[in-house]
């Protein structure tokens, strides 16, 4: 991938893909397309396909995406499966028949069954039963990295796929009931500290375990892995599991936030534990820079600038 490649990054204006524009560009990338819900909607066969046969990508990121927290998904299986499905079968495909020479598949670490051995190893892949709480979407993401596979298998293509951990960053959206736990557990306690609020709820019971990257380093490393032979596809992640309860208690530490945490075990917990193998990425040369406590920081920071 040269300096003034045709980038598309599918997806730009998400938690990921806006991560992966501002690092190419700070990389020094030249040629970068924005593929966003305004500019072109991914979940048209036809629209994709005339976007591709007028904009002629040479690199693909493929990290458009129907995503969220936990109830979300239990609320809109259809959501989760259908327009992920759509998304990514119309921008594969079409990557294959307008000459792309490299795509990156972004799935996710709830692609692994809720019995599959810790930490994650990528051959543990469509072994064991899929964790409830988010099965559509993680068999609309396993759909994905086969449909790769099944392009380098039976066309050659160098389509590959990537599984990152939990991402977090100043990207994601804020919703303290339908975001991913680390912006919903941030803003709620961020929040409570502002206006004086008592206690704050947080689903479960705090004893899920985690592993969270940073969105800038998933950047990062997705570039890195864009100059590597990636037979398949890899885990991207730090390889630290942290508890939800250990989360919570560290936000509050660094807010200054007193009050009481009330935890609603009424509320869905998830897989009890889900942390990737890293191994092979780091094998390749590639490791995190940004701590937890890094990044928790750099998000409270962007929330007290933005607050009013």
């Amino acid at each position: 991938m040269r300096k003034d490649s045709k980038i598309l990054i599918a997806g730009s204006n998400g938690m990921v893909g806006s991560a992966i524009v501002k690092d190419l560009e700070n990389k020094g990338y030249t040629h970068i397309l924005k593929g966003t819900r305004q500019s072109v909607d991914f979940t048209n066969q036809r629209e994709t396909e005339l976007f591709f046969s007028k904009e002629q990508p040479e690199y693909v990121f493929l990290a458009a995406a129907k995503c969220g927290g936990i109830l979300d998904n239990i609320n809109h299986p259809v959501d989760y499966l259908l327009n992920n499905l759509n998304i990514q079968n119309n921008i594969i495909s079409s990557s294959h028949k307008y000459g792309v020479k490299k795509l990156m598949f972004f799935a996710s670490s709830c692609v692994y069954s809720k019995s599959s051995p810790m930490p994650m190893k990528e051959e543990n892949l469509m072994v064991g039963d899929l964790e409830k709480s988010h099965e559509f979407y993680s068999i609309a993401k396993i759909s994905g990295i086969k449909l790769c596979e099944a392009y380098k298998k039976q066309y050659g293509s160098d389509f590959f796929s990537v599984n990152p951990s939990n991402i977090y960053g100043i990207e994601d959206k804020i919703d303290p009931l339908n975001s991913h736990v680390m912006s919903s557990l941030i803003h709620r306690i961020w929040t409570a500290k502002k206006e004086n609020i008592d206690f704050v709820e947080c689903f479960g019971d705090g004893s899920p375990k985690r592993e969270f990257l940073y969105s800038d380093d998933l950047a990062d490393a997705a570039i890195f892995l864009m100059h590597k032979d990636v037979e398949s596809f890899i885990n991207i992640g730090t390889g630290i599991e942290t508890s939800i309860k250990e989360i919570v208690d560290l936000i509050c530490e660094i807010v200054d936030y007193r009050g009481r945490i009330v935890w609603d075990t009424t509320k869905p917990n998830g897989a009890p534990r889900r942390v990737l193998d890293v191994s092979k990425l780091n094998s390749l040369g590639w490791k995190p820079k940004t701590s937890l406590k890094e990044g928790i920081v750099k998000i409270i920071n962007h929330l007290d600038q933005s607050y009013v």
